[in-house]
């Protein structure tokens, strides 16, 4: 299952990293949480943004997809 040397060798590093790591104790302050909240909202927004500008493209190639398109000649 695993004989292309790239995802051994991926799958080997990730259980390295995940098994030989320490704690970090690190601090998040209330304004990373904010800062996270921020680029969620920003994502949401600009995906919403990029769906209807492309809405025309993105209807006609599931229509396309599923048979239901007009053919132009």
């Amino acid at each position: 299952m695993l004989t292309n040397p790239k995802v051994v060798f991926s799958f080997t590093a990730i259980s390295f990293l995940m098994f030989f790591t320490e704690p970090a104790y690190a601090y998040l302050d209330p304004g990373t949480g904010s800062m996270i909240l921020q680029a969620v909202i920003g994502a949401i927004a600009g995906s919403a943004v990029a769906i209807k500008i492309f809405w025309k493209r993105i209807k006609y190639f599931f229509l396309r997809l599923i048979g239901k398109a007009k053919e132009t000649e």
